[in-house]
């Protein structure tokens, strides 16, 4: 056993919804570098958790007629299922709507409000006035405030990366009524981050980040660090702040917590020693891996407060990027945005985790997931280097020789050559460089493929007096499959136990020395695995675009930069009527709403329409107008509309109804 005592944590998954192949980039990038310690004979330990505050998962539950409390334990249900299948293996997995979290939450906070970090202050904040609630900051969204892109979250922008208050956000909106958000005070909790300035910037130096993490930090920290918010207010799925009714902390607080309570719990069910890995004092390794999206969490606020309330900070942390899918961003209408139980349904998990592993960095570049590349890689790699090695040799050990391997080493030289290997290999594992240890496993394969061609042991079966020869050559390929799976073992376990079982052997730790199987009887040989087959790729993104055709994401009513193209037949689904408009009222207690039932031919519909600031309800009764008949109707508070009038213009008192006799509208935005 290794001195090394390693606690590795990959982010936590949010419990508001199914886990996709875009997550499991980072969970699978874990899972080899923590199975790789665990084989060179470290003590390492993986945990992670449900992330399950926040008024998303509180709208969810009651969008689905249940707790908080049951969707998250269905959730966690279905994400462990998830990660189990793809060969994720955590030491511990948990919640972090637990009672470990909530003791270290409280703990860190009351640390941090002792040593002056904290302060309280009223602030005006986004209240929805349709759904009567403060709006969370991934609630809003708009134009950045920074770099002036649309469609952004309230707290954070995904084009520039910076990070601001949802105040300072352009024409922001609702996510979840699309009404805009007017202002209300309500007193809020600070974070002092600022007070942490030199300590960060002492920290982000000291090698715990990637060059590209901590060039991107160096400007935050040049433009100053501002005081965190990190309270919420009720209506709140969370733990509410200590002597603070009504107050809750922001899921952002007690998330990555969520790792020391994880851990936590494992202490207490294996006899761990908690504060030997989170202790100020702490010689052990801690690593964190994330995406890039949430660098600002973890590398600024996180190791400030583990610091402020007297904890160790990270070892480090590694950052990874996004995936792409066939050139592009996951995409619900291409059918590309891939459910974890989608591919599951249809493809080997071991093919997506050597895939990633081929094309992973130390680095935090995007990846491409592209389905040609994907088959093809996986076919030529696994199924045509690898596989086939073993293949091609234990039928002729089987055949004529019962089944035992040669009691000699006919290529003594080749096989220290794979074994000598293991110390780059080791390298590239360490270092998280995964496509190169793949490359390097991949030019031994071809050596291994080489010796055999050049051996013929096919022609040396037909041919007299060359039986010693044959068996050599055959043991001798087993021999160097065996490597060629041991150095494979974090990227592709399945495979790995299989071939071992195979082989005959025990469970294989890192090859530093290891003696050739001589004399050794091995099993049958049943296929590894099998060749990947398009029908096969296809099914999964013909899936996906059914399964998200049933689960379309909640819309805004009001867009700041033209959306994502649609295909003719999406367009085709609207059923657009001329319709008279009967009756038109106010709306009490709505500022920009008109009550107007509208004739469409066969029936009457209630609709409430945004168009209060251009029209009275006299200019409106009796005029013709185009409405959208077929959308689903919804529940407001003022009643049930029944359809959408079409607008268009700029807004204000510049909107005008989109009317069938005034064709100078043709072609302008719909609002």
């Amino acid at each position: 056993m290794s001195d090394r005592k390693i606690l590795v944590t990959s982010a936590l998954p949010y419990a508001n919804g199914p886990i996709h192949i875009g997550h499991l980039v980072e969970y699978i990038q874990t899972d080899i570098w923590v199975r790789f310690q665990k084989q060179r004979g470290n003590q390492c330990y993986f945990v992670c958790a449900d992330d399950t505050h926040g008024t998303p998962i509180m709208l969810k539950a009651d969008a689905e007629g249940i707790t908080p409390e049951e969707l998250i334990a269905k959730v966690e249900i279905e994400h462990l299922a998830d990660f189990t299948d793809f060969g994720i293996v955590f030491d511990n997995y948990h919640s972090t709507h637990s009672e470990e979290n909530k003791h270290f939450s409280a703990l860190i906070y009351n640390r941090l409000k002792a040593a002056g970090h904290i302060h309280s202050a009223e602030i005006s904040q986004a209240y929805d006035p349709v759904k009567e609630m403060f709006l969370p900051d991934r609630f809003i969204k708009g134009q950045c405030p920074k770099c002036k892109a649309p469609d952004q979250y309230g707290d954070s922008c995904e084009a520039c990366g910076s990070t601001y208050s949802p105040n300072d956000l352009l024409n922001p909106v609702s996510v979840i009524s699309g009404e805009k958000p007017v202002e209300k005070q309500s007193l809020h909790y600070f974070f002092n981050l600022a007070d942490f300035t030199q300590m960060l910037k002492d920290w982000t130096t000291a090698g715990h980040l990637q060059p590209e993490v901590i060039n991107k930090l160096s400007e935050w920290l040049e433009s100053g660090l501002q005081k965190w918010d990190i309270s919420r207010d009720a209506p709140y799925f969370g733990f509410e702040i200590p002597d603070a009714p009504g107050k809750y902390f922001y899921v952002w607080l007690d998330a990555p917590i969520g790792y020391m309570a994880s851990f936590k719990n494992l202490c207490d069910k294996s006899g761990l020693d908690f504060d030997e890995f989170w202790a100020k004092d702490s010689d052990t390794e801690l690593y964190h891996f994330i995406g890039k999206d949430i660098i600002y969490f973890h590398a600024l606020f996180w190791p400030a407060m583990l610091s402020g309330a007297d904890f160790r900070t990270p070892s480090a942390i590694f950052a990874h990027g996004f995936l792409t899918v066939n050139g592009e961003k996951m995409s619900k209408s291409r059918g590309t945005f891939i459910k974890a139980r989608t591919y599951l349904d249809h493809l080997n998990p071991e093919y997506l985790r050597y895939y990633f592993a081929a094309k992973l960095s130390a680095g935090v570049d995007d990846i491409d997931l592209n389905f040609e590349d994907f088959a093809q890689r996986v076919n030529s790699d696994l199924v045509g280097k690898v596989v086939n090695i073993a293949s091609r040799c234990s039928g002729f050990i089987k055949k004529r020789f019962s089944g035992t391997l040669s009691a000699n080493c006919s290529e003594p030289q080749l096989f220290q050559e794979f074994i000598a290997a293991n110390a780059q290999i080791a390298d590239f594992y360490e270092r998280r460089e995964f496509g190169k240890a793949m490359r390097e496993i991949m030019a031994l394969a071809d050596k291994a493929n080489q010796y055999i061609d050049d051996k013929k042991p096919w022609i040396m079966a037909k041919q007299e007096g060359l039986e010693s020869e044959l068996h050599d050559v055959c043991s001798m390929g087993i021999n160097l499959f065996r490597l060629l799976v041991v150095y494979l073992k974090p990227v592709i376990p399945v495979l790995a136990s299989n071939a071992e079982s195979f082989l005959n052997i025990d469970e294989q730790s890192w090859p530093t020395t290891v003696t050739p199987l001589l004399s050794h009887t091995i099993n049958n040989f049943k296929p590894l695995m099998t060749r990947v087959e398009t029908d096969k790729t296809d099914a999964v993104v013909a899936a996906s675009k059914e399964n998200l055709e049933k689960e379309p994401a909640p819309q805004s009513r009001k867009f700041d930069a033209i959306a994502d193209t649609i295909e003719f037949e999406d367009f085709a689904k609207l059923d657009l009527r001329i319709a008279k408009i009967i009756k038109a009222e106010h709306v009490e207690g709505a500022d920009k709403l008109l009550q107007l039932t509208v004739d469409i031919g066969d029936e009457t519909r209630n609709i409430f329409a945004g168009i209060k600031s251009a029209y009275t309800p006299e200019d409106l009764e009796g005029k013709l107008t185009i409405v959208v008949a077929n959308l689903k109707p919804r529940k407001m508070r003022f009643g049930l509309s029944e359809g959408m009038v079409l607008a268009a213009g700029p807004g204000g008192k510049d909107l005008w109804i989109l009317s069938p006799d005034d064709g100078a509208l043709a072609g302008m935005r719909v609002k």
